[in-house]
């Protein structure tokens, strides 16, 4: 697999396109929206705090942008077939589809409450598919879409008291890579995006700031080459290159050992 990407994207391929952005509230949810704004896209911002998001739409309604804010608590099941219907129900054509919203907690797994990791397997997982399967197959039909994934590198190594999230950024990874392969044909363009640690509020509210390590990227960097790499239909991206070079190494290295290593330094200091 090749991470690497050209130096050329297509600037003006979103132009006039309708693009629904999830967890558009905070973080590089904000900055890939900011970044399709100013590629030309129309934008429907999702994501809890209605506040937040009407701040950013008004941001970017006031440069020209075509903005429409549907809050969704990704939480609740029902929350991406409200979303079609205030889209594609509506009358909009979405042809891009950033799936962004996702949610840790670091800690050790048998003391964490079961709901705390069942959210995150609904939102990271759960409701990415229901809204790839909502919104894909108008694409397929109109030959021509774009659905960006939110992974990690946290998907290439298992990661002790980060389980939950690394698994289920595994999945969005490997769904967006058969993804990629199945509706290529139909000119659907899929990526999984993959940063490693990015300067938002992530860590804070994840409490998991033993996971942000040097080299943290900012939510515009990765944003940007996000969009850059999904304009050219490349199928994973690596932002970072340390990120490439850990997805390098652990194909060598034995996952016992990486795994040992990350238990030692990130075991929840006791008292």
């Amino acid at each position: 697999m090749v991470y690497d990407e050209p130096a050329m994207a297509l600037p003006t391929e979103f132009t006039g396109k309708w693009a629904l952005v999830t967890g558009a509230s905070s973080g590089i949810g904000v900055a890939l929206a900011r970044e399709l704004a100013a590629r030309g896209a129309n934008l429907i911002l999702t994501a809890r705090r209605l506040e937040r998001l009407q701040a950013l739409a008004e941001e970017l309604s006031a440069k020209g942008v075509n903005v429409r804010v549907v809050p969704a608590d990704l939480f609740d099941p029902a929350a991406p077939e409200q979303l079609h219907a205030a889209t594609v129900g509506a009358g909009l054509e979405v042809d891009i589809l950033i799936n962004n919203a996702g949610l840790g907690q670091y800690g050790a797994f048998h003391q964490s409450p079961v709901e705390q990791e069942m959210q995150q397997i609904r939102v990271n997982c759960e409701a990415a598919v229901r809204l790839a399967r909502l919104f894909v197959p108008h694409m397929v039909e109109r030959r021509r879409g774009w659905v960006l994934m939110l992974a990690s590198t946290a998907s290439f190594q298992p990661l002790p008291y980060f389980s939950t999230y690394a698994a289920s950024k595994v999945f969005d990874r490997f769904f967006a890579e058969g993804l990629a392969a199945e509706v290529g044909p139909y000119g659907v363009k899929v990526t999984a995006l993959c940063p490693g640690p990015t300067d938002s509020e992530f860590f804070d509210v994840a409490r998991a700031g033993i996971f942000k390590m040097r080299g943290v990227q900012t939510a515009e960097l990765v944003a940007k080459k996000g969009i850059d790499a999904l304009a050219r239909g490349q199928r994973t991206l690596l932002p970072s290159w340390d990120g490439k070079l850990l997805a390098w190494l652990v194909r060598f290295v034995p996952t016992r050992l990486i795994t040992s290593q990350v238990e030692r330094i990130a075991r929840p200091k006791q008292g």
